[in-house]
């Protein structure tokens, strides 16, 4: 079996909140460490039938760009659902979901 590792580096300020994000990983194309301005991580505790979540995202993220990564994360949960369960009308309801709620935060915006 092969093995493979994601290494995460959060630096935080003196109040510790995310300044920068960057990560690597031994399977990655990469030789630079990528950085990011958020990042959402779920784990299932299969004994406890629990999702453990990491969320975290730096001081620079601006509002629009939160939504646009939300709706992204959403519309590929629609897709890793369809993948797992071949239940596309699920699926789909997800990437709808995803759909109006970008269109509802950008009316939103709108003034």
């Amino acid at each position: 079996m092969n093995k493979s590792t994601i290494q995460i580096d959060v630096l935080l300020d003196p109040d510790k909140i995310p300044q920068q994000i960057s990560w690597t990983a031994t399977d990655s194309n990469s030789d630079v460490a990528q950085k990011a301005k958020a990042m959402s991580i779920a784990f299932w505790d299969g004994a406890d039938k629990t999702a453990m979540r990491m969320d975290l995202w730096t001081k620079d993220m601006m509002v629009d760009e939160m939504a646009d990564f939300y709706y992204q994360m959403f519309s590929s949960m629609g897709d890793s659902f369809l993948r797992a369960t071949q239940q596309k009308e699920l699926s789909d309801d997800i990437k709808k979901f995803a759909k109006e709620f970008l269109k509802k935060f950008r009316d939103s915006q709108v003034t």
